[in-house]
């Protein structure tokens, strides 16, 4: 069964390639030319005009894949029940052997826990919904067998990388998920700025993936393989300096330092992956791609990946405080930033991708302060009510001509009543609205903050209330924004606003549903100091002085109430801003030019790393081919042998004049030459 949900998705993604393939084929036959129709732009999503004819076997490619993914989202739920709710101990699935090289063995093999059962559900389920929404959104792509290829391989690549039994298994996966990501967010390739996001998003990730590798390369060197169980095995007595040493950077590290030195590498890698300071800035540009991607891979599957893997490498990290520390601090410091910076976007898809760059934070908050259920329970409930105010947010662009700028929108929830009430839910459960999914989870990582152990816990603490307070502010300003106030698309584009269709709204209440009622139904299950334990069966580890799951069940009140005050004075204030006074936030912004500028342009990261890494790339590389390469190897090279060979060539040619007298001459001095030779020599 857990083969079948891996590998499913692949079949899916191999027929719509050859689908794609066949139907390239027919429009391109080979020996013929046609010019190439161009895709569509930003602009022409899903409004109905001037749309091309869709590829030959679109349909086919969108029930295979749905139909696989609905199959495999259904078998993981039974897995789910089984081994997570259920009495069954975590166990491997043998797939095949894979990689023997020297002393090291990487078979594939699919690890099952509690831990993986989780992720099984969140990337089956949600897959399934974002294939079934995208059979609406995209029904006007020309492109779509290709488009739902990437959807199923970026699926495949999501599940092998959460059933990883090693480090290898978990790279392929990792690095999967990577090219998945960037096929999918340049889809539409003509437009240059898909194009600039997808290279972003792949650049910034092999930045992280650097570190990652370096991490499992340290992993290698201290316990000999990488395989999980020898090194959960044998990492306790390492941390107390009875295993290998590491000679790295110039110098050796043993013990928890060692261990320190691995664990800083792999969260390098989860820092790129999961989109934290300041290897954050690929994110918000990846909206980029169609929006189902962004519900797929930005909000609830790929992003997460770096939390996942600190999770599942926990009797790692536990032995190193000063890793853990680490974690806290860019965790506390990414969600204080993306919160600061969704204040003032105006782009529907960049606020809600801020929010996740922000919850994500969040995550890694929990994980750096030992409480790791905690991490993947928020993981869990986030997945739902994130996914569903990105489709939510597809929808709004769908019904308003593909417009984005919450600025031309406002009065909306007449028109479109059901999508509306589905952003509603999603921005409830985001703000922690007391019994959603994110009250349970969210708030439990603010407790767990505040009772943390490392240097870090009350810094994170501070800075995750006032991110709670900013994240209420701006979830309520985007729903003022688009729904309320009155009209600001022009009266052509309000007059052709619609509700999406069943395809679209249909995966829409089944996210809903898991906001509303994922937290209340789950929470026992996962953070109950007394069911905790026997819902995780060991696949989280804790040592045994770590005891957060339990010690956030005895805050203080104030600390409880701190997060749903924070929810409330953000949205009181952004009732303000946008109902009772909608000329403050202009009048604000004109007051506050400076700090104004300084969130829009997202603490001008972009414009630092371009200044110390771009443009002094470019530098270089202009240098290198002017002055090096056209300058130097040209010239006295290819260019320059060239040349010396034309003159040469271009002297003697002139020789060849075709008068009898001239080649008598020449004869006459070849013997003369010759004679002289013959004289000198004998």
């Amino acid at each position: 069964m857990y083969t079948a949900i891996v590998f499913l998705p692949l079949l899916g993604a191999i027929l719509a390639g050859l689908i794609t393939l066949a139907g390239a084929q027919a429009r391109h036959p080979v020996g013929q030319t046609s010019e190439r129709r161009p895709l569509r732009d930003r602009h022409s999503e899903s409004d109905g005009h001037h749309h091309a004819p869709a590829a030959a076997g679109s349909r086919a490619a969108e029930i295979i894949t749905c139909a696989l993914l609905i199959l495999s989202a259904i078998l993981s739920w039974i897995g789910f029940f089984d081994v997570a709710m259920g009495e069954r101990q975590g166990f491997t699935v043998p797939v095949m052997t894979w990689v023997q090289s020297g002393g090291m063995s990487a078979d594939w093999t699919l690890r099952i826990d509690s831990l993986t059962a989780v992720m099984l559900v969140v990337v089956t389920t949600v897959s399934a919904v974002v294939h079934v929404y995208s059979i609406g959104y995209m029904a006007h792509d020309a492109h779509r067998p290709r488009f739902f290829a990437y959807l199923s391989f970026f699926t495949f690549a999501m599940l092998a990388l959460v059933t990883a039994d090693n480090l290898l298994q978990m790279f392929f996966g990792w690095e999967g998920v990577g090219l998945a990501s960037y096929l999918l967010i340049g889809f539409w390739y003509q437009r240059p700025a898909a194009n600039a996001a997808a290279i972003k998003a792949f650049v910034v990730n092999r930045v992280g993936d650097f570190g990652f590798m370096l991490g499992i390369f340290g992993l290698f060197v201290l316990f000999g393989s990488i395989n999980f169980d020898t090194i959960f095995a044998n990492a306790e007595a390492l941390a107390s300096d009875q295993g290998a040493t590491l000679n790295m950077f110039g110098t050796v590290w043993s013990g928890e330092t060692a261990l320190t030195v691995v664990c800083l590498l792999l969260f390098m890698g989860a820092m790129g992956k999961s989109a934290q300071v300041p290897l954050h800035t690929w994110l918000p540009d990846a909206m980029e791609g169609p929006t189902p991607v962004s519900a797929l891979i930005h909000a609830a599957t790929m992003v997460t990946a770096g939390v996942f893997m600190v999770a599942r490498l926990s009797p790692i990290f536990e032995f190193s405080i000063s890793a853990l520390t680490v974690v806290t601090f860019i965790g506390a410091v990414t969600a204080f930033f993306a919160a600061t910076v969704g204040l003032v976007q105006n782009d529907i898809k960049r606020v809600i991708a801020y929010s996740t760059c922000s919850q994500l934070g969040y995550m890694f908050v929990a994980l750096g302060v030992g409480a790791y259920p905690i991490a993947i329970f928020h993981l869990f409930t986030h997945a739902f009510f994130k996914a569903l105010l990105f489709l939510g947010a597809g929808s709004v662009i769908h019904s308003v001509s593909d417009e984005q700028d919450m600025r031309k929108m406002g009065g909306l929830w007449r028109k479109i009543p059901v999508t509306y009430a589905m952003m509603l839910v999603g921005t409830l459960a985001l703000t922690g609205f007391p019994m959603t999914a994110g009250y349970f989870s969210k708030d439990a990582i603010i407790e767990a903050s505040f009772m943390g152990h490392n240097g870090m816990a009350g810094f994170a603490f501070i800075l995750l209330t006032v991110a709670a307070a900013f994240t209420s502010f701006y979830s309520w300003r985007l729903i003022f924004m688009t729904f309320h106030g009155r009209p600001r698309a022009s009266t052509e584009v309000m007059n052709h606003v619609h509700e999406s269709s069943a395809v679209m709204l249909i995966p829409l209440f089944v996210l809903a549903a898991g906001a509303l009622f994922g937290g209340i139904l789950c929470s026992t299950a996962f953070i109950d100091p007394e069911q905790s334990a026997e819902f995780w069966k060991g696949a989280l580890y804790t040592a045994q002085d770590n005891h957060i799951i339990e010690e956030i069940h005895h805050v203080p009140g104030w600390v409880k109430l701190a997060p749903f005050f924070a929810m409330v004075v953000g949205f009181i204030v952004a009732l303000f801003f946008y109902i009772v006074r909608p000329e403050t936030p202009k009048a604000l912004a004109r007051q506050m030019g400076s700090l104004y500028r300084f969130l829009l342009n997202k603490w001008y990261f972009d414009e630092l790393y371009n200044a110390m890494f771009v443009r002094p790339a470019f530098a270089l590389g202009r240098f290198l081919w002017h002055r090096g390469d056209e300058g130097t190897i040209d010239r006295l090279g290819p260019d320059g042998i060239s040349a010396r060979v034309v003159d040469i060539t271009g002297r003697v040619v002139r020789l060849q004049s075709g008068y009898l007298y001239h080649y008598a001459f020449v004869m006459l001095i070849g013997v003369a030459l010759l004679v002289t030779w013959m004289m000198f020599a004998g």
